[in-house]
């Protein structure tokens, strides 16, 4: 049994009927790697074994009366593998977007909190062959660093699957009282004044250390509240859109090392021009840049494998409204370090202390009045959340099958449509995008951008290299004034 954090309870609190706070990944797998052949027994079969490895997968919630306090996580006694792990088949002729529109149609679904806060979907009928893994989890239980610890039981590095060690699992626990829950609860209302002094404290000191950064040595970086009015913000719907997309890791190296760059500037960049891409085309091209929320890890070596999240926001600008690819590439960097600067001057641990000041119950009815009565009606906070997460450059195998690509999906946030996530796998990039059906209905249109303005990058790293060897060939002219000429002298 162990308590959620006030992050975790957090992410429960902010789910409603139309923002649903799950993370999603759709994996596509090549079973013809399977020794022993692929199919749904045998994922149930690797996956009852994985158990005693997968936390998440064991544990339901127990609520705390009138949300008092933090709910319980504690081992289902009536764990059922065959209500989590589910099949279904693709229509004709199974490609990318019929995978798209399936998984959209499974994330418009919340997770049913009277089981353990998982599913797993066996999708057959794609295109060569293939098998597809759409797997839906809630963020209260895992963030993005977990999750990607949590593929390292359930795939391996060969075929042939190995066998783990099993860790003690507890079959049955005492799940305390109402009445023991409630007079937790009142104890640890005794600790909240002690808890928010400390918050308070610690945000005081996050602001005098931002203002001497900013008073100091300027830096860019995003501002919430300061987003411009675009279609990606509104009043969002239970519904969703899914589109995927994919591109060379060789190519976002190329960038990087042109221009002395990091992986995640280009990431960035790529992103401001498949947006701006999408902008322009709907005639709503914003004259400043948008803002994006970036969920960053403050996961400890010591938290590795726990439950829950340990997770902080940055925030950065995409410099949609300049043209030159670029310069936005050259304003990703600028952002992206003092983003980061701001966000070391605040503290990872800021979002987590404030949450745990809160109880559950004023979370929940605060975020039913903002859905109520102020989404879509104030300045945008962000335009999107844009995660990029970097993921195994090794080939990993699920129950013999080769995976092939994988699209991590975040949530939609209330009062913004669009989540972008990126992970790298092998030698590409990958790309999911999760949006509101109705404030994003194009959303293709953005997944198609970012090939296309990467190439853009790429060709402008191709000509400062050709420039760099023509500038190192040219003939160089004779000196003015030569030194003195190596005579010898005479003994």
């Amino acid at each position: 049994m162990e308590r959620l954090t006030g992050l975790d309870s957090a992410f429960l609190a902010l789910e409603t009927s139309s923002a649903h706070m799950h993370v999603m990944a759709t994996m596509v797998l090549d079973p013809s790697t399977a020794p022993d052949g692929f199919g749904v027994e045998t994922i149930k079969a690797l996956v009852a074994e994985r158990l005693p490895l997968l936390p998440p997968f064991r544990r339901r919630l127990v609520p705390v009366p009138f949300g008092l306090h933090n709910p319980l996580w504690v081992e289902d006694p009536n764990f059922d593998l065959d209500y989590h792990v589910r099949r279904a088949a693709l229509p004709r002729p199974g490609g990318p977007r019929e995978l798209a529109a399936f998984t959209a149609e499974i994330a418009g679904r919340q997770l049913d909190r009277s089981h353990p806060l998982w599913e797993m979907w066996v999708v057959e009928g794609l295109e060569s062959g293939h098998v597809a893994l759409v797997m839906k989890l809630h963020h209260a239980a895992i963030d993005g660093a977990l999750g990607v610890e949590l593929m390292s039981h359930l795939f391996d590095l060969e075929p042939k699957p190995v066998a783990r060690p099993d860790p003690t699992i507890v079959d049955r626990e005492t799940i305390p009282s109402d009445l023991e829950m409630v007079l937790g609860a009142f104890t640890s209302f005794a600790r909240r004044p002690l808890l928010f002094a400390r918050a308070a404290r610690n945000a005081v000191r996050s602001a005098v250390r931002v203002a001497q950064r900013l008073r100091n040595d300027p830096v860019e970086a995003g501002v919430p509240l300061t987003a411009p009015a675009t279609s990606l913000t509104g009043v969002i719907t239970p519904h969703r859109r899914v589109a995927f997309a994919s591109v060379a890791l060789a190519d976002v190296k190329t960038v990087k090392e042109t221009f002395g760059t990091t992986v995640n500037d280009v990431i960035l960049a790529t992103t401001s021009g498949a947006l701006r891409r999408y902008l322009d085309q709907r005639g709503e091209l914003p004259s400043r840049p948008l803002v994006a929320a970036i969920p960053a890890s403050v996961r400890t070596e010591d938290e590795r494998g726990v439950m829950g999240n340990r997770v902080s926001t940055m925030f950065a600008n995409l410099a949609v409204h300049v043209e030159d690819p670029v310069e936005r590439l050259r304003r990703a960097h600028a952002v992206m370090s003092g983003a980061k600067a701001v966000h070391e001057d605040i503290g990872g641990q800021t979002l987590s202390q404030w949450a745990a000041v809160a109880a559950p119950a004023l979370f929940t009815r605060g975020m039913r009045i903002y859905e109520r009565l102020l989404q879509g009606r104030h300045p945008p906070i962000m335009n999107l959340v844009l995660s990029n997460v970097p993921g195994p450059t090794f080939p990993l195998y699920y129950a013999g099958a080769r995976l092939v690509s994988m699209f991590p999906m975040g949530p939609v946030m209330s009062g913004t449509g669009l989540n972008i996530t990126v992970i790298s796998y092998l030698d590409t990039v990958e790309v999911g995008i999760m949006a509101c059906r109705e404030v994003v209905p194009d959303v293709w249109q953005i997944a198609e951008g970012f090939a296309d303005s990467l190439s853009e990058l790429v060709k402008a790293a191709g000509r400062e290299t050709q420039l760099e060897e023509e500038s190192a060939s040219e003939p160089r002219p004779a000196a003015m004034f030569p030194g003195p000429l190596d005579v010898p002298r005479d003994e």
